[in-house]
């Protein structure tokens, strides 16, 4: 009945992941959480955690003592001394041997310490590089997913344009049959149309290449039935902008989690020299051992001159095993005098990786104050990149309907109405590329100032 349970739920799952694009659209937030659970990146990762996660476990036995048990049996067949008699002869005779012994440190330089201490740190580090992978998945999600979104919008917008096109054309072959503009303005409108497919077209391979590298950084199979949605709540406003920078640096100095790895490594760094140190002090260990054997040779009976008088079978097997039985316990000590330097250079070695350690945390908040104020920087240039493109469509719009209607009169010629059409275009593709460009990059600042891409499991 398990087993069956197992089988149906597997295939739940395997169908439930097929069926998952195919059954609904895809929204930014579908699609990073569906990135947190299959992202085989995020899956090295988490192992990485679980393998620090065993580390302390095994920290954690260098305190408990060490048992270990032993057994023996053996069998000497052919030529033997018969210790009846004394004269060799062929025969087989047997012997056991059972033995066990505690070990347990008492002193070991607190190097068991400081390992479960640096066991720790390494459990802390592995999930901040954890926290650190599924930061950068998400943000790789978010950047393709708004690519696609911006494609959408573009091949809509060539699609109408398309449309116009041909409305126009249609409209230039009316005026043509009528006289009021000359033959050659309407083969000027049958080039733009054919302009504009392929517009169209280009503008539908970059959505279905977008689509596909969002799939693939999914790891989706079936990325031709992927479709995400487009009534997306991505706004425009923020108030992250009201932020100076100086306070959003300070907020990424306490969260961001690069910051954290670099600290976290540090610490266990220093912790390796503690540990290195703890090979030039003495060690101290206390032992217990228990030992007994059993023979079952026969036993030669002597007088008191150590004549033989007689044979005595083998005592049976628990009186032997009481009989034979021995203990030992003690404490052992090791004092390190010269090993070769071996003890002083992993000093040193683990000095010279503290100092690299240091290092990497100066370079890394060097690296975060460059970042802050890039992307605060970044966000208001594509802010008001965004607002300039919006004023110049505004303005493109108007100047092609003023355009249209001097056509119509037959005071511009197809020609430059066409190019009126195509800066109308440009404008609105314009507006399209500095609202995705504004919204990442306001993702970016929000990112460090410790809001989420998106929120996720």
């Amino acid at each position: 009945m398990r087993k069956l349970i197992r089988i149906i739920t597997g295939i739940s799952i395997i169908l439930s992941q097929s069926l998952y694009a195919q059954s609904k659209y895809w929204s930014l937030e579908d699609c990073v959480q569906y990135a947190m659970d299959n992202n085989i990146s995020i899956q090295l990762t988490e192992l990485e955690s679980k393998s620090a996660a065993i580390d302390i476990k095994q920290a954690f036995g260098n305190f408990l003592p060490s048992v270990n048990a032993a057994a023996s049996h053996s069998w000497n067949i052919g030529l033997n001394q018969d210790i009846t008699t004394g004269i060799l002869q062929n025969k087989t005779t047997q012997f056991s041997s059972g033995s066990a012994t505690v070990g347990i440190d008492i002193y070991k330089g607190l190097q068991n310490q400081n390992s479960r201490r640096r066991a720790n740190l390494s459990l802390v580090a592995a999930q901040y590089q954890l926290l650190k992978m599924k930061e950068d998945v998400a943000l790789n999600v978010a950047n393709a997913y708004l690519q696609v979104l911006f494609n959408i919008e573009n091949l809509k917008v060539q699609k109408e344009q398309l449309r116009i096109d041909e409305m126009q054309h249609i409209r230039t072959e009316e005026l043509v049959k009528t006289g009021t503009i000359p033959r050659g303005d309407l083969l000027d409108s049958k080039a733009t149309v054919a302009l504009d497919n392929q517009k169209v077209v280009n503008a539908a391979n970059l959505l279905l290449i977008s689509k596909l590298s969002l799939a693939q950084l999914l790891q989706l199979e079936d990325f031709k039935n992927f479709e995400i949605a487009e009534d997306n709540n991505l706004s425009l406003q923020s108030s992250i902008l009201m932020e100076n920078p100086e306070s959003i640096l300070d907020v990424a100095k306490e969260k961001r989690t690069e910051l954290k790895i670099a600290q976290t490594n540090l610490a266990m760094a220093e912790k390796n020299i503690s540990i290195a140190k703890g090979n030039l002090q003495p060690s101290l260990k206390g032992f217990y051992n228990f030992n007994t054997r059993i023979s079952y040779a026969d036993i030669a009976l002597r007088d008191s001159n150590g004549a033989i008088i007689g044979v005595q079978s083998a005592p049976p097997f628990v009186d032997q095993f009481s009989d034979n039985k021995g203990q030992s316990f003690g404490a052992q000590l090791n004092i390190p005098i010269f090993n070769g330097f071996s003890a002083r250079n992993a000093i040193e070695r683990a000095k010279v990786d503290y100092e690299k350690s240091k290092i990497a945390l100066e370079q890394q908040n060097l690296d975060l104050e460059r970042n802050v104020y890039t992307a605060f920087t970044d966000a208001n240039g594509a802010l008001k990149s965004y607002e300039s493109a919006v004023e110049s469509l505004e303005a493109r719009q108007e100047s092609f309907r003023y355009a249209k209607e001097k056509f119509e009169v037959g005071l511009m010629n197809s020609f430059d109405l066409s190019q009126s059409q195509t800066l109308l275009s440009n404008a609105q593709s314009e507006v399209l590329r500095t609202k995705y460009d504004y919204i990442f990059k306001i993702k970016i600042l929000e990112f460090y100032f410790g809001i989420p891409i998106v929120k996720y499991q």
